[in-house]
């Protein structure tokens, strides 16, 4: 009697089953990407990544951030894993990969993640954790995903409002971006390519058959993903 007294008192009023609120908390200040297990990804479809910094860090859309960040995504390039494009917002990054299979690009994005972290710690000289919680990763199956991807990544800026130019985003991968409609590839042709160029088909040629992408031209919503 005096037991259940004591269970009453405290509060056990469940022996069995699963607690409101047990398990794994997701890091930072909001939820980030899923924890369930990663979709298979096959070697012919690129991937939309992004990557979210944790709260109260400096804003990325800086000169010395975005040398290091494009430095960093050419190293941490691999044959397994490699980044084709990306954006730098103020405190998120969005890529379009390519990658053998999803375990080649959960150590890809390991070995990255840690590089920028790392990068940006003496940068900025703190310590600590950079980046909120794991990756979101979309798969791009077909040459309409992948062309709203690209949109979605180097014009993401646009989005932001961050970016208001008409040429392109200097933060991000876009002045190398051979798939511009009009002749706004500024540096394009001057320049060696900063990150490797697209090896699957629907990164390389695939997307085009939709048009080739407006400078201006703003990301869309994701209901219209397909």
């Amino acid at each position: 009697m005096k037991r259940r007294a004591l269970q009453r008192e405290f509060g056990f009023t469940n022996w069995g089953g699963k607690r409101r609120g047990a398990g794994r908390k997701p890091a930072g200040e909001r939820a980030g990407a899923s924890h369930a297990k990663r979709a298979k990804l096959a070697a012919r479809f690129p991937v939309l990544v992004t990557m979210r910094l944790r709260a109260g860090l400096r804003n990325l859309r800086a000169d010395a951030t975005h040398t290091l960040l494009g430095a960093a995504f050419a190293a941490g390039s691999k044959e397994t894993f490699r980044v084709i494009e990306f954006s730098v917002q103020s405190n998120h990054l969005h890529l379009v990969a390519e990658s053998r299979d999803e375990r080649a690009l959960a150590r890809g994005m390991t070995g990255l993640t840690t590089r920028i972290a790392r990068g940006l710690n003496r940068l900025w000289r703190r310590k600590g954790k950079v980046f909120e919680d794991r990756y979101h990763a979309r798969i791009l199956t077909s040459p309409r995903a992948v062309r709203i991807a690209l949109i979605y990544v180097l014009n993401n800026a646009r989005k932001h409002g961050a970016w208001r130019g008409h040429g392109a985003d200097e933060f991000s991968s876009a002045p190398w971006f051979d798939g511009w409609k009009g002749p706004t590839r500024k540096g394009a042709d001057s320049c060696p390519r900063l990150l490797e160029r697209a090896r699957t088909w629907l990164l390389s040629i695939g997307w085009r058959r939709h048009g080739l992408i407006d400078p201006l031209e703003l990301p869309v919503g994701a209901e219209v993903w397909a």
